[in-house]
């Protein structure tokens, strides 16, 4: 139990920030050029960087994205570097964790502006700050709406960053959540809350497709924050972790949003593969249903287009697992037509975790 209480403390919607965080030195720019770097994260492997030159140095700051950009929690800097080569990997450089969070960042912006034209967490046009090296020895990371910004914590004994690549797009979700709706974070729409963050990580994951992190249905397996190696969510079966539901049930409105959030989760998986035991990238999965039914999945992007659909323009703030049903149900009709598979699959994967 001890394991899964901390397990559930990580990764919330949202926290006070010191004014510290918030407060931000750019440097002065050379007529705000952007340039093409690259970097080394802890866990994202080398990735392209797009940063802002100036006359000193390179700031880890985006101006094709929003000026998108990373600062240093201890400091409130936007990170700099001298020959726009960031990071060598190293949890000890202080730049690695930056390119992880840098490089989730502009994934977000660049998922979200091509899957659905959204332009920027709040569709603005800005970019996000994301806060590296958050307080010490802390072990979380969060989104923070009135900072408009994620803060990642280095974790105990400061060793380890918690910018992985799928948490730090499910924080980044929750502004998108928090900008298009609203949704609680109590009960069952703050289990929907929790559980569209997991989704739109997971696409976000799929989107960048790097090889240092292979693009699964697993929430944070790379980070180890359960200290035994497991992921914090499975989509697939979420009762794999011990704690989370895969059906809906009437103990729901009364559970954890961490764990409650497992039922959507379930549907997602269902919706986008179908049931049963199947290999992808490498990872095996197999989800089941509630009758033992075979269900057969429409694909990620449909599934994901059907669920940004209802949470922009169905869900409310105090959505329901009922009216989520309804929302998406009304979400599939309005893009696929409601005599389309996309609709029939929709209600089926909904029937198929308990939820009528």
């Amino acid at each position: 139990m001890k394991r899964k209480r901390r397990a559930r403390m990580l990764l919330t919607a949202g926290a006070a920030l010191a004014a510290t965080v918030c407060a931000v030195t750019t440097g002065t720019a050379d007529a705000d050029a952007p340039a093409l770097g690259s970097g080394t994260g802890v866990y994202d492997g080398t990735v392209p960087l797009t940063t802002l030159k100036t006359t000193a140095a390179y700031l880890l700051k985006d101006p094709t994205r929003g000026n998108t950009l990373t600062t240093d929690g201890k400091t409130g800097a936007v990170l700099t570097d001298p020959d726009n080569v960031w990071g060598n990997g190293l949890p000890t450089n202080r730049q690695s964790a930056g390119v992880d969070a840098q490089f989730a960042a502009v994934s977000a912006w660049d998922y979200f502006k091509s899957a659905f034209g959204r332009v920027g967490v709040r569709n603005d046009g800005q970019g996000i700050r994301s806060v590296v090296h958050y307080g010490t020895n802390y072990g979380n990371v969060f989104w923070d709406d009135s900072c408009f910004c994620v803060s990642y914590g280095d974790g105990a004994g400061n060793t380890r960053p918690i910018t992985e690549l799928d948490i730090a797009a499910r924080e980044i979700t929750h502004g998108v959540t928090s900008a298009a709706v609203g949704l609680s974070s109590t009960g069952e729409a703050g289990a929907l809350n929790e559980a569209t963050s997991d989704i739109f990580a997971t696409m976000v994951e799929f989107a960048a497709n790097i090889p240092a992190d292979v693009p699964d249905y697993l929430i944070g397996e790379k980070a180890d924050l359960n200290g035994d190696g497991t992921p914090l969510r499975f989509m697939d079966r979420p009762s794999r972790d011990g704690a989370s539901a895969d059906y809906y049930s009437s103990a729901i409105p009364f559970m954890d949003p961490y764990l409650a959030s497992g039922v959507a989760d379930h549907f997602y998986f269902l919706l986008a593969e179908g049931s049963g035991p199947r290999t992808i990238n490498g990872i095996a999965y197999n989800s089941p249903t509630a009758k033992g039914n075979t269900l057969t999945g429409i694909g990620r992007t449909a599934a994901a287009a059907i669920w940004y659909r209802a949470l922009t323009d169905y869900f409310t703030p105090s959505a329901t697992y009922h009216t989520a049903r309804a929302s998406t149900l009304s979400a599939a009709a309005d893009l696929y037509g409601p005599l389309s598979p996309e609709y029939a699959a929709t209600a089926a994967a909904w029937s198929a975790v308990n939820v009528s």
